[in-house]
């Protein structure tokens, strides 16, 4: 009876708590406070916050990996013509759920998915409307290969540093892509990053913004945007897909399925289609990556001094990202007479529609009968489109 307690006591995660998991558990609480109490993204933040504490609870191996038992790799070997001299566990150990959910996310299935579902929820008129909006959504794409750079002065691969820099882009699904294909190694850092950007983007944007422009500059009202027609918006996916897809061929998967998506709904012939991609399947996946996203932070990878230099860098990229849309917001300002506000280059990052809601808040603080946030959301859907090309041009290079 009393070996019977003993076991029982050391199967428990309490026996030897490593401090570590002490620390993520705390981590984990503190993102759901954020999440919860202060409403930073909750969509995204809860289930990356829950998968965290959920991997990082001693001894449940929710992201152990599966292992093939030995019959099953004897017979691999004999259809390969293969013979097996080395001995082979006769026990196969059925990995973890979350190890099942992450699949999705190495194997480069669930960012296509959720690019699908943005594009189906995404009007691209105000692009279309005014196509310098493109200009401003390239240059927030400027923290991505800057932070690049000081990636590889930190010691970082050239792969390691595009995975690295492409945080700036400040868009979840394409960090999680990129990642994949260039640093498998450092994925789950890169993915908790990217996503806390994301969800803390009404935090870190707003200083920026009123750091870099005047009040005069803030003010600013811009002219109602020109009627967009239904022809131009059909023609649009098809034309991005033709063009960046031959010009980039690697950012096609992200590139055509954001302008899939995005045909579903202009098209207005497959409203069924639409409206799976815009609720049932971006919700279900989201709950997916977001969970497996969280639970490859787990004690002895994210408690190193790269994930620290990780975690500074993809600030660093956020910054500049959003710097450089302000910058060359003034200078369209400028080149303008006054009639562009600065504050829409912010929105230039990819987080559709956070970014954009942030300008048209910072521009009704100075001005309350000022509305920025169509004027916003043409740089705002620019960058989603910019940071799959920046993706497209990482992969050309270094995958």
């Amino acid at each position: 009876m009393g070996q019977a307690i003993i076991k029982f006591i050391e199967s428990t995660g309490f026996y030897g708590f490593p401090w570590q998991n002490g620390v993520m558990l705390l981590i984990s609480c503190f993102l759901l406070y954020l999440a919860i109490k202060k409403g930073f993204e909750p969509l995204l933040l809860v289930p990356i916050a829950f998968g965290m504490l959920l991997t990082n609870l001693p001894k449940a191996g929710l992201m152990a990996p599966h292992h093939l038992n030995g019959e099953t790799l004897r017979q691999i070997a004999e259809g390969l013509h293969l013979t097996v001299t080395q001995p082979i566990a006769e026990h196969a150990d059925p990995g973890g759920l979350l190890w099942y959910f992450f699949q999705g996310d190495e194997l480069g299935i669930f960012p296509p998915i959720i690019f699908m579902g943005v594009g189906a929820m995404t009007d691209f008129g105000p692009l279309i409307a005014n196509p310098k909006a493109l200009l401003l959504g390239a240059a927030a794409q400027f923290g991505i290969f800057t932070t690049f750079l000081g990636a590889i002065l930190l010691g970082f691969n050239a792969q390691q540093a595009g995975a690295i820099g492409i945080i700036g882009g400040a868009d979840g699904p394409t960090a999680i892509y990129l990642a994949s294909r260039l640093a498998p190694e450092i994925l789950g850092p890169i993915a908790v990053a990217a996503y806390s950007y994301m969800a803390l983007v009404p935090v870190i944007q707003p200083p920026i913004m009123m750091a870099l422009t005047t009040k005069k500059e803030r003010i600013v009202k811009m002219d109602q945007l020109r009627p967009v027609s239904q022809k131009e918006k059909i023609l649009f996916p098809v034309m991005v897909t033709l063009l960046v897809s031959l010009m980039l061929p690697p950012a096609t998967a992200l590139v055509g399925m954001l302008m899939l998506g995005n045909l579903f709904r202009e098209s207005m012939v497959v409203a069924r289609l639409t409206e799976t991609a815009t609720n049932a399947l971006i919700n279900i996946v989201t709950i997916f990556l977001g969970i497996s996203v969280g639970a490859t932070a787990t004690a002895e990878r994210f408690l190193q001094l790269e994930t620290i230099k990780i975690i500074v860098l993809g600030v660093l990229a956020f910054g500049v990202g959003t710097a450089a849309g302000v910058l060359l917001g003034k200078i369209m300002y400028k080149v303008s007479g006054g009639k562009i506000n600065p504050l829409i280059g912010s929105a230039g990052v990819s987080a559709v529609p956070m970014a954009a809601r942030v300008s048209q808040v910072v521009g009704q603080k100075e001005n309350p009968s000022n509305f920025l946030l169509m004027h916003a959301m043409g740089p705002n859907v620019a960058g989603v489109i910019g940071s799959a090309v920046a993706a497209g041009v990482l992969l050309s290079l270094f995958g």
